[in-house]
């Protein structure tokens, strides 16, 4: 998502303010000066009141206060930065907030946790907070703000120009074309940085596949959209099934497309394989004959959300040890009858939009709360109902493979019980696997151990 449009030079400026409140003053002056609608009053007040419910430190010395008002615009942001650090409750003493990011949003807009998704992925970039930090006066600190938000890697563009890299960006092409394939996918984690791609074909739809937090823009070449998956695995294509899944879910490719896929060791920097995928012999069992993979009340954001905060918890564990859990997504008035709280629920009181999975803050809520036993019971628009459930959907003609424990068990059950998405990751293995009536599609390979 580009955002460079939403930001001003007027609007970016060194902060002389070293608390949090000062510091919200400071940027809402630029802002109401300039918009007769907004009271300056009624913006602090409700700033500093989600503050105190709900902290907007991103990390990295990044806050992202917000709040949403009615006026005649979308969005307006006002973007300061501190030489010597702002205190903010949610960073760690050695750690003050060094750059604010202020949002203010009309109460109508539909994408704004979208948009606050996608600030918050670019100031999770070390080398890009870096830069802003140590830039050394405030017009180059707007010129690497503006080339960020509009999707423009700071970092540098290496090349892939070796002969094997030539040869199977040449070949990839014909093998599309000759097999039938409506697109191409890219996995870029195969090289360490950027790198140069041909322009394709018009007819052949170009995705970039990473784990890494970059836009299609990032790449030059032609890409009709970027797919993150993560991956802690470094076989080749290991992201391919998470990928096909949620090109399907977004509608970038349907269950009768075949896709061509180019990828190669990670890190390695070379491309090595060229895979064809027929879609519905991927997802076939699966389906079970029926063609809608994705819950009627999900939105294909949601499990893609979910999906890469699993596959986090699978990677990283929490606080150095392996983590199980296991979400439930969708039909969730279902999914609640079927189960009882084991504890007593974190979530409830919380408004929609502080509880929904789309929202960036809720990432560290979400790991926090994976070690509770019992299920994340989460609505089809992301809000996050319950944690901690105890599912009690019976399905005693469903059997397993060996080695697959109660969670697997109570995804399978309520996969065929609610019209729902069960979603577990294995504490054992580290492996995340998606349950769809009662069927079992594992995402990611099992964790081997150093």
């Amino acid at each position: 998502m580009r955002l460079d449009k939403f930001i001003s030079r007027s609007r970016v400026v060194d902060l002389a303010s070293a608390d949090m409140p000062g510091a919200l003053e400071e940027l809402l002056n630029l802002t109401v000066e300039r918009f007769d609608d907004l009271d300056k009053g009624t913006l602090l007040k409700g700033l500093l009141k989600r503050e105190s419910t709900m902290t907007t430190y991103l990390g990295l010395g990044v806050a992202l206060p917000h709040v949403r008002v009615k006026m005649d615009r979308r969005y307006i942001l006002a973007i300061g930065r501190s030489h010597f650090g702002i205190r903010h409750d949610g960073a760690i003493e050695s750690e003050p907030a060094r750059i604010v990011i202020l949002l203010i949003a009309d109460e109508k807009t539909r994408d704004y946790l979208q948009v606050l998704a996608a600030i918050a992925r670019l100031m999770k970039e070390r080398d890009f907070v870096d830069s802003l930090v140590q830039a050394p006066d405030l017009d180059k600190f707007y010129e690497r703000l503006h080339a960020g938000f509009g999707g423009i890697a700071s970092r540098r563009i290496a090349a892939a120009e070796n002969r094997v890299n030539r040869t199977v960006l040449r070949e990839v092409e014909k093998v599309a074309r000759g097999c039938g394939c409506s697109s191409l996918l890219v996995f870029g984690d195969t090289f360490t940085g950027a790198f140069v791609t041909p322009k394709w074909t018009p007819s052949l739809k170009a995705i970039f596949v990473t784990r890494n937090l970059a836009e299609a823009g990032e790449h030059l070449g032609q890409f009709a959209d970027t797919i993150q998956v993560r991956s802690f695995s470094s076989q080749r294509l290991a992201q391919l099934r998470s990928a096909v899944l949620v090109a399907l879910t977004r509608g970038l490719v349907s269950f009768t497309d075949r896709v061509c896929c180019v990828g190669g060791i990670a890190g390695s920097n070379q491309f090595d394989t060229i895979v064809v995928v027929d879609v519905d012999k991927e997802f076939h069992s699966l389906l079970t004959g029926q063609a809608d993979l994705l819950p009627e009340d999900v939105k294909p954001e949601v499990l893609e959300r979910v999906l890469a905060v699993a596959t986090e918890l699978a990677v990283e564990g929490r606080e150095g040890r392996p983590v199980g859990c296991l979400f439930v997504i969708g039909d969730a008035g279902r999914v609640q009858k079927l189960s009882k709280p084991l504890v007593l629920n974190p979530f409830y009181g919380y408004k929609d939009e502080d509880r929904n999975i789309l929202s960036p803050f809720m990432d560290e809520t979400i790991k926090e709360f994976s070690s509770i036993d019992g299920a994340f019971i989460i609505r089809g628009d992301g809000v996050v109902e319950a944690a901690g459930a105890l599912l009690q959907a019976s399905d005693y003609n469903h059997s397993l493979p060996s080695g697959l424990g109660s969670r697997h068990a109570a995804a399978a059950a309520i996969s065929v019980a609610a019209d729902c998405i069960g979603l577990v990751v294995s504490s054992s293995s580290g492996q995340v696997t998606l349950f769809r009536r009662g069927v079992m599609m594992p995402l990611t390979e099992k964790r081997v151990s150093a």
